[in-house]
């Protein structure tokens, strides 16, 4: 199947094909980088054993394997203090065969996530939760690492739209990790940003409103048809576990079937969203690596 298949009306916008060419074009590069002496290298910490967390680790690392980086991965017990795991983090930071490191989230509820992701080192925070990056990102500088999902989500959007400029965006959900980042991307292209969230009086009404629209709300099946105009181009950012008579499946926070009759694309649950997010951490570790021959350049 190619990047993008009828459906409906709508076309649906396949992230496990674009995932895929990402991939391939990384390949070439890392083993570029090698044969200048650098193996980009991706640690890992996984505190507690939250079993989502543990299936999205265990693809991460075998991911990073399949790009030829090197993959380190901390396996810490849930009662690990906040202590330790900033001395890991700092260990880690010192590290120069390390080049990303990443704290799967959810942490324990004794350990402040924001100390812990403040504590890593800005060039090596490929998730893009940094302060510093997330600051970087609010001034639209493009100099700091992006967060995973809403670079994904950009390169989705570019597969349908050649041009996002003076388009009325509208993100359902504001959490750090997402929305906002989201949103503040999409004004750095020159859209219209409406930013809705659980204080909204009337979340359906601004999503009509919507040329693209972004959904992260965390909530299967939210956005129905009646909440999209016709022509929009929408996202689905939702991975939701949910258990029918036929057993565990996965959907997404739109009512993808009806949605899919007059949007202009849409993306799957799941194939969308989901495999863009490891590719773009992937090559957040990518450029991370590169950027330290740039810093050695600079410095000799």
């Amino acid at each position: 199947m190619g990047m993008n298949s009828m459906l409906g009306d709508a076309t649906m916008i396949n992230g496990a094909a674009v995932a895929g060419v990402m991939t391939k074009a990384m390949i070439r590069d890392v083993d570029n980088l090698r044969k200048q002496g650098i193996t980009p290298g991706l640690a890992v910490v996984l505190v507690g054993d939250d079993p989502a967390s543990e299936v999205y680790v265990r693809s991460k690392i075998r991911k990073t394997k399949a790009v030829g980086m090197n993959s380190f991965c901390h396996r810490l017990p849930s009662d690990t203090s906040q202590s330790a795991l900033l001395d890991l983090i700092a260990t880690l930071n010192a590290d120069p065969d390390i080049h990303g490191i990443l704290v799967q989230l959810p942490l324990p509820l004794h350990i402040q996530r924001d100390a812990v992701l403040d504590a890593i080192s800005p060039e090596k925070d490929v998730d893009g939760f940094h302060v510093l990056n997330a600051g970087k990102l609010a001034v639209g500088r493009t100099d700091g690492m992006i967060p995973c999902t809403p670079r994904g989500c950009m390169i989705l959007l570019r597969q349908v739209l050649p041009s996002l400029a003076g388009l009325h965006a509208v993100v359902i959900g504001c959490s750090n990790i997402v929305g906002r980042p989201m949103a503040r991307l999409l004004l750095n292209e020159g859209c219209t940003v409406v930013v809705t969230h659980l204080q909204t009086r009337d979340v359906a009404a601004e999503a009509r409103r919507a040329d693209i629209l972004i959904v992260a709300a965390g909530h299967p099946g939210l956005v129905r048809s009646n909440w999209v105009k016709p022509g929009a181009v929408v996202i689905d950012v939702g991975i939701n576990r949910i258990t029918t008579p036929n057993g565990t499946t996965i959907v997404g926070d739109v009512a993808f079937d009806e949605v899919a009759d007059h949007a202009k694309a849409i993306t799957p649950v799941p194939g969308g969203v989901g495999p863009m997010t490891i590719a773009c951490l992937l090559q957040n570790t990518l450029q991370a690596a590169q950027n330290t021959i740039i810093t050695k350049a600079l410095v000799s």
